[in-house]
Order: structure tokens, then C-alpha cells, then sequence
């Protein structure tokens, strides 16, 4: 026991060291992005080394921030994660979602381990649940606005057809698409025009538009406009042709998930029925299922259950996923 409460401790304290750290880190970067902003320089008093280390978890003479900054260098986690925000239109920093995945997964842990004893085996699985819901929380939010964005695009292709058959500019044609649409693509054709009409290339402006909206059709797009100009051509046509895919695209994506609705159902069913059925021998004779956290082979066999059960599931979610 004694060991088990000088781990839990020492976790803890880990724990609060890096919420210490990346809160420390963060102000520090908020400072210098103000300084940024109003013209000024950071303090002379900072090394070179830790101006030039990454901003969100750079940490003077600690080697716990060396080797959390090792790790993100590696992986490019921050840059990444920065990158989700950005697409799920969240104006959080990097360090605001890392603080809350670990708040939740100490929360998680503490209250399996301190409030159910009897299911301490569980604290580590609702940890790692528990810090992932933040993230979770953004990637269904970037999913559902590429999506409203995907919905929109068609119509935005055709409203940019008309524009240049008029005789407007493409840029100009930019501009009345933000004014007559609504988010998320007047949000995003706002800050490309925004972004062409303070200096910055054409072509790097839609460069970065199809990086921030991760869409085949973006890249679409934006292979269009710049090949016709650099070769030339009726870039109105190849507008309205683009769209017409894109429709047809829809409706045969439609058509795959009506199709498709069996298998789906089928996986929903095969995975909900052991558990169902785990819930009523629970019910009806508890012993049998203790079974399965009490005794060393129960466990095992039940992860191993939980193994082929979601290696089950995610097999036919990848037999009726078809991409098109």
C-alpha cells in the first residue's frame, strides 16, 4: 500500500511540475507575441538558444522541458495540433488543450483509484479516456465544419463563374464570395483575400488556403486557378465543370452509404451485443461476471475479448468506409 500511495504521489507531482511548466512557457509566449505585435524585441537577457527553441514548451536550464521539447521536435506535435485548432476554428493555444487533456486524465485517474478501490485495474483505460476527450472534442469539431464547408463549395465554384464571366477580376471575385456566403467558407475566402490583398502572392495565398481545408476539392481549385494562369484558358468553364464532379460526387457518395447502411448496422449490432449481454448475466448472476475483474485468467480473458471485439468493429468500419 505503501507504494501503491508513493506512486500515486509521485505522479501527481510530475503532473503539476508540467501543468507549471507549460503555464510558465505559455505567458512567456503570449509576451513575446504582444512584443511581436507592438514592434518591440524580446529582453536581451534570453539566451540564443531559447529564442530559438519552440515557444510552447521551452524551458531555461530544465530538463524536463529539454526532453518534452525533444519530443515535439520529433513528432511535430505542437505545429500539428496547432494546425487542428486552426481547421476546427477553436481559438485556443497548444498549451490550453495539453492543459486540459491532462486535468482530465489526472481526474479520471484519481477518482477510479480514490473512489472505486475495487476497480483500481480501470484508472489507467479511464486516464487515457479521460485525456483524450479534448482532443476528441476537436476533431469532431474540425469533421462537422469541412463538412459544412464541403456543402458549400459547390455553389461558392458557381457564384465564382458568374463573377468572372462578368468581367470581374478573380481577387475581386474573392471578395464578393465572403460577402455572400456564410461560415465556414466566408471565413476562410475572407482571410485568402485578405492575405492576397496585403501583399502576399496569389498563389501562396491559396496555397494556404488548401492546407487550412484539408478537401480534395480545395486542391481541386487550387490546381485550377494556377494552371490557368500559367497557361491560360476559361477558368469560368473549368469552374462550373469542377462543380458538376463535385455534385456528381455527392450523390454517388449518397448512393455508397445507402448501400452501405447494412454493413454499418451490422457492425453497430455485433458490437453492442456482447456487452448487452454482459449487462444481463451481470444482472442475473453477478457472480459469473466478477469473475472477469477478480481473477487473473477473468482479466485476461476479458482484454482479450476487448482486443478482438474493437479489432472486429474497426475491420468492418473499414469494409463499408469507401472512399470516393
Amino acid at each position: 500500500m505503501g507504494t501503491v500511495l508513493a506512486a500515486a504521489v509521485a505522479s501527481w507531482a510530475c503532473a503539476l511540475l508540467c501543468w507549471w511548466v507549460l503555464t510558465r512557457l505559455w505567458r512567456k509566449s503570449e509576451l513575446k507575441r504582444f512584443q511581436s505585435r507592438l514592434g518591440g524585441r524580446p529582453s536581451r537577457r534570453r539566451s540564443k538558444k531559447s529564442e530559438e527553441a519552440p515557444a510552447l514548451l521551452t524551458a531555461e536550464d530544465h530538463e524536463t522541458g529539454r526532453l518534452v521539447r525533444r519530443a515535439l521536435e520529433r513528432f511535430r506535435l505542437d505545429s500539428r495540433l496547432a494546425l487542428l485548432l486552426e481547421q476546427a476554428d477553436l481559438r485556443w493555444h497548444v498549451a490550453r488543450l495539453i492543459h486540459a487533456s491532462l486535468a482530465l486524465a489526472l481526474c479520471g485517474f484519481g477518482a477510479v483509484w480514490y473512489l472505486a478501490p475495487a476497480w483500481r485495474m480501470l484508472a489507467l483505460p479511464v486516464a487515457v479516456a479521460g485525456g483524450s476527450l479534448p482532443l476528441v472534442y476537436v476533431m469532431r469539431r474540425r469533421r462537422r465544419r469541412l463538412r459544412r464547408f464541403e456543402e458549400q463549395f459547390p455553389e461558392s465554384l458557381d457564384f465564382l463563374a458568374r463573377s468572372l464571366r462578368a468581367g470581374h477580376a478573380f481577387s475581386v471575385s474573392l471578395e464578393m464570395l465572403y460577402k455572400e456566403f456564410q461560415d465556414p467558407l466566408a471565413t476562410e475566402f475572407r482571410r485568402t483575400f485578405e492575405e492576397h490583398n496585403l501583399g502576399l502572392p496569389l498563389e501562396t495565398a491559396l496555397e494556404k488556403l488548401a492546407k487550412r481545408v484539408p478537401l480534395m476539392d480545395v486542391q481541386f481549385l487550387v490546381s485550377a486557378v494556377l494552371l490557368q494562369k500559367r497557361t491560360g484558358g476559361n477558368l469560368a468553364e473549368l469552374l462550373d465543370k469542377l462543380a458538376y464532379v463535385i455534385r456528381e460526387r455527392f450523390k454517388l457518395r449518397g448512393r455508397i452509404r445507402a448501400v452501405s447502411a447494412h454493413g454499418r448496422m451490422t457492425g453497430y449490432a455485433l458490437s453492442a451485443i456482447p456487452v448487452m449481454v454482459g449487462l444481463m448475466m451481470f444482472l442475473v448472476n453477478r457472480e459469473w461476471v466478477t469473475f472477469f475483474f477478480t481473477d487473473e485468467t477473468g482479466r485476461m480473458m476479458l482484454g482479450l475479448a476487448l482486443g478482438l471485439q474493437v479489432l472486429g468493429y474497426a475491420v468492418i468500419k473499414k469494409i463499408v468506409s469507401i472512399e470516393v
